[in-house]
């Protein structure tokens, strides 16, 4: 009896044959409506949606994210989760959302260092990979400085920092962050020497300047002004182009002596490339009426943020010119990270 024959496995043209009537199948089925596509911009929003903050909770981004969403929600008739991923500079939190699906249910939330760390670190994603959606705010920065420091403007503070060449020290979040190249580019302005000292976030940078262990910060208003009330801090000046609401005894740096210092941090939305555009108009309409409600702009005033509002398109040139300065910042300081 001749032994059984082995079965053999399928030939490439069986297997491209079985593969092309499967796709032709497929389709007929769908152009039929007896099975599900791809998601349309007109049935979105159907789940909920998901908004990665790169930061841990309390800070900046996730206090004016917060605020947004808050409002969005109700406007888009969906649930709406803010999902606080951080990590390396805002890094972790951008890469997950740049491998996201862009059906238009996932979005990132960002600072300038999202743009600023391709200029500094190799990433696991490229500048295309994430689409601007819409700006919300503007963080404008002041400049703080410890109570025991023996300046009281900036012209004393730069006065200090050349008599006492290397004594200074100016904090921030991290590596790459608005605050570490403001402070930089302060230094060059002035041709002072500052030492650097990067932090996790703005709790130890706030413990360390109150203890006088770190000389200045430019930061949002926030938290530190509440110490400044109390004598246990100092603000020299504002970064914006006029005076603080507020704060009106602060002068902008440009009064203080430095003319063309207007710089500061923003707040905006960004969505994986790809996602529909009527989803990301819809979102960029939404987030601008959000930001102009009077409730809305006075939380934003309360935290330190000015409403920003525009289509995606004036974001993405805001980033671009924000990009090619701190490039410029970080090519004369020589700044590179580990």
């Amino acid at each position: 009896m001749a032994p059984a024959r082995k079965p053999q496995p399928p030939s490439f043209a069986a297997e491209h044959r079985r593969h092309v009537l499967k796709t032709l199948l497929y389709a007929a089925l769908a152009a039929g409506g007896l099975v599900a596509g791809p998601a349309h911009a007109d049935d979105w929003p159907s789940k909920p949606i998901k908004v990665i903050v790169p930061y841990t909770p309390g800070g900046s981004t996730d206090i004016v994210t917060r605020i947004v969403v808050e409002k969005l929600g109700p406007r888009l008739k969906q649930t709406i989760i803010v999902e606080n991923r951080p990590g390396a500079n805002s890094s972790v939190g951008s890469a997950i959302a740049a491998k996201a699906a862009p059906d238009g249910y996932t979005f990132l939330s960002i600072l300038p260092a999202y743009i600023i760390n391709f200029h500094l670190y190799k990433l696991g994603y490229k500048p295309d990979d994430l689409v601007p959606v819409a700006q919300m705010a503007d963080l404008p920065l002041f400049l703080f400085v410890a109570q025991d420091l023996p300046v009281n403007s900036v012209a004393e503070l730069v006065e200090y920092a050349r008599k006492h060449p290397d004594k200074l020290t100016y904090a921030s979040s991290g590596n790459g962050s608005s605050a570490h190249l403001t402070g930089a580019d302060f230094a060059l302005r002035n041709k002072i020497t500052m030492t650097h000292v990067a932090y996790k976030g703005s709790a130890p940078i706030l413990t360390d300047l109150l203890g006088g262990r770190v000389s200045m910060v430019f930061d949002p208003i926030l938290v530190p002004m509440q110490y400044v009330k109390q004598n246990r801090l100092k603000a020299l000046g504002f970064t914006g182009k006029q005076r603080w609401p507020t704060e009106p005894s602060i002068p902008t740096m440009e009064e203080a002596g430095m003319p063309g210092f207007v710089t500061g941090s923003w707040a905006g939305l960004m969505a994986p490339a790809n996602t529909p555009k009527p989803i990301i108009e819809r979102m960029a309409r939404e987030i601008s009426e959000i930001v102009q409600e009077p409730d809305v702009r006075q939380k934003f005033l309360d935290a330190g943020f000015l409403p920003a509002s525009g289509t995606s398109a004036q974001f993405a040139e805001l980033m671009k010119q924000d990009s090619a300065r701190y490039a410029g910042i970080i090519k004369q300081a020589r700044i590179t990270v580990d």
